[in-house]
This record gives structure tokens, sequence and C-alpha cells, in this order.
């Protein structure tokens, strides 16, 4: 499939947020932990990433019922009996690595061939392995071919060198069901990880300093099944905002925790947005004048995320000026630079800084998503070009935003979904 956007038109009205993806996939994952009873995940969003867990779950064993209109998952993993996690199916997306500690505490041994997930470089699985072996797991193979086999689990000092946050989530399921304490240091601290702390502990986790840069986890002997309301996408509500203040819009979002995305608020502000919030209901107003250019660096969070770097390069390619955008977390975040220079953009790049100097308007083009975050770019991009953009290879895009052409409709855009 692929997107048809006729740019030049404000988007107005209200949206309401979709849940969180990088919250919701290692929660799918830890269900498997449970031997009996059954998980209930509410406001899971019907995502690309999501039917692919949903699948792997089931290729191991767990019955899995999913209520797309009502967001509402249940899973049942009292089933477990397959340790080969489908090949056909990891090399589709990057959480699979969740699936590693789940299984291998079901089953004794977990065998892994392949990861898929966006191309930004080299994104070795050592962190999660070299983790693994820590807590007294015996790991035979490289990279993403891995056999890993644990009797029990024991529990260890576990340091990152970069505050990995699927490492960090691995880690935490690793250490729930291991002997003893275990530490984990320089972990991820991003809001995902806090509300999937929440979710183990509410299956008889016992974990503490989730949000903080160690993180501690006393091993209990079993969990349970247990329901939970998955957090509010910061990701998705940002792309959203972007999209208001490209198209110079005004729209309502509903459901919003801005004290998660402080930074992308403040640059949104400097570029020239107007941002009210009442509680979780945030107003974000795009200025009828120019964008002014700004400066980002990347890094983790708190700081301002990899994640929303290609969106807030779009928004740069119409500002009054020169923006320059550095990227310290993926040695390839400037993937959608090519796609965006063919819409009429005027960015270089050298290594891991662009320079983007802002040009009157983008024109519509034909552009294909490289992966998910570039292609979400593309979308912002067409929302303001004059004429027609196509984006091909909208799987990636529909990987992590649901229903981008159905909810940008709603706020009075000209897109429309078509067979490519």
């Amino acid at each position: 499939m692929k997107y048809k956007i006729s740019g030049g038109k404000p988007l107005e009205g209200t949206l309401f947020i979709q849940g969180a993806k990088n919250a919701v996939l290692p929660m799918i994952a830890a269900s498997l932990l449970a031997e009996k009873g059954q998980t209930v995940l509410r406001n899971v969003p019907p995502l690309n990433d999501v039917y692919v867990s949903i699948e792997l779950a089931k290729s191991v064993g767990a019955k899995i019922k999913y209520f797309k209109n009502e967001k509402i998952l249940v899973i049942d993993a009292s089933s477990i009996k397959n340790f080969n996690l489908d090949s056909s199916l990891t090399t589709k997306s990057r959480a699979s690595i969740l699936f590693l500690p789940a299984v291998l505490h079901r089953l004794g041994k977990v065998e892994f061939h392949g990861v898929g997930g966006c191309c930004l470089g080299v994104r070795g699985l050592d962190f999660h392995h070299n983790g693994f072996k820590r807590l007294g797991a015996r790991v035979e193979g490289y990279h993403d071919q891995l056999l890993i086999e644990a009797n029990r689990l024991k529990g260890n000092l576990v340091y990152l060198d970069i505050p990995s946050q699927t490492s960090t989530e691995n880690l935490m399921m690793a250490a729930c069901l291991a002997e003893e304490t275990t530490i984990i240091e320089n972990a991820a601290s991003e809001p995902e990880v806090v509300d999937f702390a929440n979710f183990l502990t509410k299956m008889g986790a016992i974990i503490h300093g989730a949000g903080t840069k160690t993180i501690f986890v006393q091993g209990v002997k079993r969990l349970k099944a247990a329901e939970h309301t998955v957090m509010a996408d910061r990701l998705d509500v940002g792309a959203f905002m972007m999209a208001a203040t490209i198209s110079k819009g005004d729209v309502t979002f509903i459901g919003v925790n801005l004290e998660h995305m402080r930074l992308l608020q403040v640059k949104l502000e400097q570029m020239g947005a107007i941002i009210e919030s009442d509680g979780k209901i945030v107003r974000v107003k795009g200025t009828k004048k120019k964008l002014k250019p700004l400066n980002v660096v990347t890094c983790p969070y708190p700081g301002f995320s990899t994640d929303f770097l290609p969106g807030i390069m779009a928004l740069t390619t119409i500002a009054e000026g020169t923006s320059y955008l550095r990227e310290d977390i993926f040695e390839d975040r400037f993937s959608q630079v090519d796609g965006l220079n063919l819409l009429g953009a005027a960015i270089t790049k050298k290594g891991n800084l662009a320079q983007v100097d802002g040009v009157k308007e983008l024109r519509g083009g034909c552009v294909t998503a490289p992966d998910l975050r570039a292609g979400m770019s593309f979308v912002l991009a067409a929302l303001s070009a004059q004429g027609i953009t196509t984006i091909k290879n909208i799987y990636q895009i529909e990987r992590g935003h649901s229903d981008v052409d159905t909810r940008l409709q709603n706020l009075g855009a000209d897109i429309s979904r078509i067979n490519d």
C-alpha cells in the first residue's frame, strides 16, 4: 500500500493518542512468563509490530485474542512449548529479541535466528546476551544467531555501555525470575520502561528504581497473569504535534503527558508553534509565519529523542534560515535526507551532522519510506508540500503509527491509502 497526499491544508480538530508501541511490545513478551491465567492488556494499538509480536507469541504456544475495536489483547501463556523463535517473524521486528528471556525461563533454552527493525546502522545484540551471561546463562553463537540455555538464572550486577531501552527491558525480565537480586547500571529511563516495570510489578515482580539509571530487581519464584492499561504513545503524539505545526494547523490532543516530551515542546515553540495544556489535553497551533530554524542534538532520555529527529528535520526544511541537526544515538538516522531533498529540501550531511537550509516551499513527488521514523517525516513534508506526494512502503510507517490516513483525514488532510 501507499499514501497519496495533497498538501497545503491546515490540520484542525481533535486527536486521541494511541497506546505506546514501545511499552506494549515488551509487555506482550513478558506475558509469556505467567504459567497460568490470562493477561489482559488494554489500549493496545493496531500496529504492524504488534501483529508480529502476537504471531510470534502464538508460534511458541500462547493462545491470544485481539479485539481491535476495543484495543484489548488477551494472552494465555499456559501452553508454551516451542523454544525456537520463528525467523520468518523475528526478521520483521526488532522487538522479537524481547522474547528471549521469557522463553528461556519457561523452557530452559531459546533459539533465535535473525532480527528485524529499522536499519539505523550497527545495532548489536551483545548488550542482551552478555547480560544473560552475567546472570549465568550459557550463550552460543553471535549477534542474532543465538542459542541460550539456563536452568535458573542468578542475580548479578549488569552494566550497559549505552542505556538501551530494549536491553534494559530484557534484563529486567531475565532478573524477575532469577535467584537473588540483580542491579542494572546505566539503565534506560524512558517512560515506557517505567510503564513496563509497573506491568511486571502487577505480575508479582519486585522492582525498584525504574525511571532512574540504576534498577534493582529482586528475583521471585513465579509471576502471575495481570491486567494493565498501556500508557499513551509520546512518539505518536509527537509526530502529530509536528504535523499540526508544519501544516499551520490547530489541533487538540487528548491523553498527552507533556512531561514526557518537554524538549520537543520547547523546540516546536522555538520554531513558532503555540502549545497550551490543561492536564492531559494539549492544543498545538502552528504559526502563520515562516518557521524559525533551530539546532538539535539527540541523546538518551530525557534528552531530545532520536525518534523525533526525522520529523523535526522535515519542519526545518521550510524554516527561515539554517538549522543544524546532530545525531548521537544511531549511525544512520539520516535515511530520510534523500527523500526530503527529492521533495525540494536543501539538506547536506557529513557524518552525524546535517545542515538544513530552509527553502520557500516543498513540492510533491514520489518517495519510499526506508524505515518507520523516516517514513513519517515524509508524511509531515507532504502535508506542507505543494502538489501531490506519493509515499511507498507504508508498512514501515504503520509499524509504529496506527490508522495514519484515517486520523489525518479526520483533521482535514487530503490523504488516501491506495494499492501500490
